[in-house]
């Protein structure tokens, strides 16, 4: 399965974004804490430049925690400022705006010098599609402004939210970019949600889900569905697990399409734990190879 996806009003957004980019002093980049890399747009540089930014690493409690705190650890070593939150909850959103001040108490000094008056924070809201900027707008906001949904795409224009005074956010349709460079990346983001289920094929991602819990998580794998290994015919891994949680069409034949479905949801819904898809292990594994 190849997996792109760049609706046209991506490609507006882009452009949009470069043209406001001048109207603020920062930039929030969203991204799913349970893929802190995977889910950074790489345009997102290109764009922003040199704007100063803040990473947020949303959906933290839906992330292997420990892997969490390894991320926050490599961005920072990056020279890249990094929280953690849980904007559905609400829960690390005052770090936010804090975190945002710091960032930015250079610049206000330098107008304070100049005999400016203290204004709010003019922050842009960037990030790929279903990573939960509207959620954590409404949140900052504390009333539903933004239009949200738990399908990618629900943002298709640009709008200004106030959120107390001491910050105006300016949010952005969600972008991802024209081709993915490892098809890796799209399995990861379609099992996460951040692609729309119609255009992917859901038995290749039930199988890579699969695999991938195989190899990083096994033990979860075995306590939800008593599998110890994937058997190279995957046919026995669907009749297993079809068995196990009854997914039968007509006739008591197993539903291959039903179990497909049952373990994509199982890994978003967390019925399988807190789960992360990148590993900060796996950058000096690539690094070292690179360097051998």
């Amino acid at each position: 399965m190849t997996i792109q996806w760049f609706p046209g009003h991506m490609a507006k957004a882009r452009r949009e974004v470069t043209e406001k980019l001048k109207l603020v002093d920062i930039i929030f980049e969203l991204v799913d804490a349970r893929l802190p890399l995977s889910s950074r747009n790489p345009m997102i540089d290109e764009v922003v430049g040199q704007k100063v930014r803040l990473l947020i690493l949303n959906k933290a409690d839906m992330a292997d925690e420990q892997e969490t705190k390894r991320w926050i650890s490599y961005f920072e070593e990056q020279g890249k400022r990094a929280i953690a939150i849980n904007s559905l909850e609400g829960k690390g959103l005052q770090v936010v705006t804090k975190a945002a001040g710091e960032l930015l108490s250079e610049k206000w000094e330098r107008m304070a010098a100049r005999g400016l008056k203290p204004r709010a924070i003019r922050a842009m809201i960037v990030g790929i599609p279903n990573v939960g900027k509207s959620t954590l707008i409404n949140r900052l906001a504390k009333k539903n402004i933004a239009k949200t949904g738990n399908t990618p795409g629900v943002t298709k224009a640009q709008q200004w939210i106030k959120v107390g005074k001491e910050l105006e956010l300016l949010d952005t349709p969600g972008i991802l970019w024209p081709k993915f460079e490892d098809q890796t990346v799209g399995y990861k983001l379609a099992l996460t949600g951040a692609i729309k289920d119609t255009i992917t094929n859901m038995e290749d991602l039930a199988v890579y889900g699969l695999h991938f819990l195989h190899e990083h998580y096994p033990a979860r794998l075995q306590e939800r569905y008593g599998l110890t290994e994937i058997d190279e015919d995957l046919v026995n891994v669907f009749d297993h697990i079809g068995k196990l949680r009854r997914t039968f069409a007509g006739g008591g034949e197993i539903d291959y399409d039903a179990v497909s479905e049952l373990i994509v949801r199982d890994i978003r819904g967390q019925q399988l734990g807190r789960l992360s898809f990148d590993f900060v292990r796996s950058i000096a594994k690539e690094n070292l190879a690179e360097n051998t």
